[in-house]
């Protein structure tokens, strides 16, 4: 599959005229975008894409991890600081236009790739050219295997919510859930939590960013738990929110709101909407519902090799939704002093509508999972 990925990013190279892609800072999403290019998952390494050929460098650390796992791309082997092996890679680019990622380029590392340039011989320079999303352009659109990786981590993430939500009862800390949902995902294959599984129980559920802490749970109120799965290097991510006991008639009327609207964004979102346009599906439903000001977050993001990726559904979002995009429909309600309630699947664009790729079950409880 890197082989069809090269062949795309190739062709956004030569739509905007640019002779190369250097994928350089091994900070925020530059990792993501060399793996989803190379298949190489180490920590340290560099891209070079040309027209005509693949390029890894790295050092002796990962010599034969990127020789057995970036099939096609030649192994280009980096000793010491970037400004002495730089210029090596760089050979043959006289001329050239070099795309690199602005947006994952330290200030420090433009200066030291500009300074190697610039040392060149004159004929030598190739002519560096910032550009944003190259490769996050590409990756919102999942191929076939990207579909079957996500969706094992949604079953994982899914089975794990099963196994806490049979389990939790009054007298657990919001912390010992969280515990017990990364035991499970570790030791069901998973790598870990995609992000600092969330837990809020009783009034802590009206921050929707809830950290869980050694807050007890109680029987009669209810739990928001917002988590995720990292499993080959793909992410899940699921909210549900439990009820200890039996709920009582303002959960329940709180809870079919959110329900409610979330189902109409999933039954309604269509490809060519833009991602404004499918977070009003749910914000008019839960306006009508008269918590329009309850809902302060967007309904949602795509998913992939990050927890958070495009596209983004929310006010003032001009992304628009295509076949092949996987994101979350994630509609809530928050009411201080009281709790909250949100609702959180993943879907994938296919045939111009969403499919649910989510299955854990719904208005849960400590009893009836």
């Amino acid at each position: 599959m890197t082989n069809d990925r090269l062949q795309r990013l190739r062709a956004e190279l030569n739509r905007h005229k640019l002779d190369a892609l250097f994928v350089s800072s091994p900070e925020t999403a530059s990792p993501v975008n060399r793996r989803y290019l190379s298949a190489f998952t180490g920590t340290s390494a560099y891209l070079l894409i040309t027209t005509a050929g693949a390029v890894i460098a790295t050092d002796f650390r990962y010599y034969e991890q990127a020789a057995a796992q970036a099939k096609g791309f030649r192994l280009h082997k980096t000793v010491g600081a970037m400004d002495k092996w730089l210029p090596g890679l760089f050979e043959g680019l006289g001329g050239k236009r070099l795309a690199f990622e602005a947006s994952h380029v330290s200030y420090q590392g433009y200066r030291t790739i500009r300074k190697v340039v610039q040392d060149l011989a004159e004929a030598a320079r190739p002519k560096l050219v910032p550009t944003t999303n190259l490769v996050e352009g590409l990756r919102v659109i999942k191929d076939a295997d990207e579909i079957g990786a996500l969706q094992a981590a949604i079953d994982l993430g899914d089975a794990a919510f099963r196994h806490v939500a049979e389990r939790v009862e009054p007298g657990w800390t919001e912390q010992q859930v969280a515990w017990e949902i990364e035991r499970y995902i570790r030791e069901h294959g998973g790598e870990g939590v995609s992000f600092e599984t969330l837990v809020g129980a009783g009034e802590r559920g009206s921050m929707p960013h809830c950290a869980p802490t050694d807050r007890v749970l109680k029987q009669g109120e209810g739990v928001v738990i917002d988590m995720g799965v990292k499993l080959d290097g793909y992410m899940s991510d699921l909210t549900r929110t439990v009820f200890l006991g039996k709920p009582d008639d303002e959960f329940k009327r709180v809870y079919d709101i959110v329900l409610a609207a979330q189902q109409t964004a999933q039954e309604l979102i269509e490809a060519g909407m833009t991602g404004e346009q499918a977070h009003m599906l749910a914000q008019k439903v839960i306006e009508e519902a008269g918590h329009g000001e309850h809902f302060g977050h967007g309904l949602g993001h795509g998913l992939g090799l990050q927890v958070h990726e495009a596209p983004r559904l929310g006010p003032n979002s001009n992304d628009v939704l295509s076949e092949g995009m996987v994101f979350t429909i994630e509609p809530g309600i928050y009411l201080t002093g009281w709790g909250g309630v949100r609702i959180e699947d993943v879907v994938v664009l296919e045939d111009g509508k969403a499919r649910v790729m989510s299955h854990a079950p719904k208005m849960t409880t400590a009893a009836a999972a």
